[in-house]
């Protein structure tokens, strides 16, 4: 039921957000609103949203976390809602002031709303996937429930596409998840954040008594265990590899934002619109398996995701080689494999460091027993991921004028490199585990 719920909880963030972008062109020929605008409110959205992920992660650590998505999905179905009104009432027309002002605003609230689906929901699903069985096989558990993202994306593409097939109005395919995410913010009050909430004793539980028990013994007190204390932003980033996965995250998710963004503009010069998109489509098609694959892969070989996504990311260098020697050259069919490839490459690493490993990282031994790390350790990643991704995208409009694509992609190429680089020492860690660590390594499954 918690898979189910937070599920569908990203599923809708994605659905409303993606249904934006597919009415882009709608909102610039028939609102009126110039391409500026819809720059600046993407650029808003993921200001907002960047570091709405480090405060959506604590607060859903601090409060209860399904209040915190309930919030989010009703957040941002009144933003959605408030976006109809003002092209139902075409507010443009009253004021081009008014009009920007108020459409910028509303989506700079929705970038805070819709952030609270990643790092609260990783949360909810480390409470109740916390037994010995779920952690073996944690990699292909959230490798599978980080589909939400593009099964979201996809809806929403279906969605508009009815919409204006069908005749209707462009709005409803704003309307339409804005209803649906408020209906999953009711569906999703009735979900139990913690198993440990229903009577359920998970093992993080046990572990908090045995350490209030040892504690009563020695200084002879009385104290009850009345749940754990909220993290610290600084006791999260003092658990060891916390603070090089956000930055590595952050290097991998720029390069995910390069090509997603820009693969469409770049193949477009090279072929006809219809066969550059569906060129490009390929790229999001291999992201989807390529999550469930390293989170697979990772659990057959004990957990050690750095080393997977390591090796992942080495074979993603290779690619990008060839791109930046071969781009201007490849065939269709070629393109069609490698991008396919390059998604499962990029997706994977990308979709399991901000569940599984935050999973992983958020068992570290200085807070078991305090199943109150999880959101703001996932965060922390995702939101320092999204400002470091973010600012690197600035770079590519440049080094493409000034140098051509092979420097893009050889630009890229460092990212890989400086990201994997600083997973170097887990990685060295997971393949050289010191003889006296290992037993302790394997039996917390601490091999993030």
């Amino acid at each position: 039921w918690a898979f189910f719920v937070t599920f569908g909880g990203y599923f809708m963030a994605h659905f409303s957000r993606k249904c934006y972008s597919t009415v882009k062109q709608q909102l610039e020929d028939t609102a009126g609103y110039n391409p500026l605008i819809l720059s600046e409110m993407d650029t808003v959205f993921m200001g907002t949203y960047a570091a709405g992920n480090i405060i959506s992660g604590k607060l859903g650590d601090t409060f209860n976390p399904t209040t915190v998505l309930a919030i989010g999905l009703f957040g941002s179905g009144t933003c959605l809602f408030l976006i109809n009104i003002s092209l139902w009432f075409d507010f443009l027309s009253f004021s081009m002031l008014l009009g920007n002002f108020f459409i910028i605003a509303v989506y700079f609230m929705f970038g805070f709303f819709q952030s609270t689906g990643g790092p609260v929901g990783t949360a909810v699903m480390g409470n109740w996937f916390c037994d010995k069985k779920s952690i073996e096989n944690r990699g292909l558990i959230f490798g599978l429930w980080t589909c939400h993202q593009y099964c979201g994306d996809v809806t929403a593409a279906l969605c508009t596409a009815v919409v204006l097939g069908a005749g209707l109005n462009y709005t409803w395919a704003l309307f339409i998840p804005a209803l649906t995410n408020i209906g999953w913010g009711v569906l999703t009050m009735r979900l139990i954040a913690d198993p440990a909430d229903c009577g359920i004793i998970t093992p993080e539980v046990k572990i908090r008594m045995e350490k209030l028990k040892a504690k009563n013994l020695e200084s002879g007190g009385t104290e009850v265990d009345e749940g754990p204390a909220p993290i610290s932003y600084a006791a999260a980033l003092r658990i060891p590899m916390v603070a090089q996965y956000a930055f590595a995250f952050g290097f991998f998710k720029l390069t995910n934002y390069v090509l997603f963004f820009w693969l469409p503009y770049f193949l477009g010069k090279h072929f006809e619109p219809v066969t550059a998109n569906l060129i490009a489509s390929l790229y999001s098609v291999g992201m989807m398996p390529g999550g469930i694959i390293v989170g697979y892969v990772s659990d057959i070989f004990g957990g050690r995701r750095a080393s997977v996504i390591g090796t992942f990311m080495g074979a993603l260098f290779v690619f990008l080689f060839i791109f930046s020697q071969k781009s201007e050259e490849l065939n269709a069919g070629a393109l069609l494999v490698m991008l396919c490839i390059m998604g499962i490459l990029v997706g994977g690493p990308n979709n399991i460091i901000t569940s599984a490993v935050a999973a992983d990282l958020a068992s570290h031994p200085s807070v078991r027993g305090n199943n109150k790390s999880l959101g703001t350790v996932t965060g922390l990643i995702n939101g320092c991921g999204s400002i470091t991704a973010s600012i690197g995208l600035l770079a590519v409009g440049p080094l493409q004028d000034a140098f051509g694509w092979g420097s893009v992609w050889l630009f890229l190429m460092g990212c890989t490199f400086v990201g994997t680089a600083l997973m170097g020492t887990k990685i060295k860690d997971e393949l050289f585990p010191k003889p006296e660590e290992y037993s302790e390594v394997e039996e917390a499954n601490l091999a993030v």
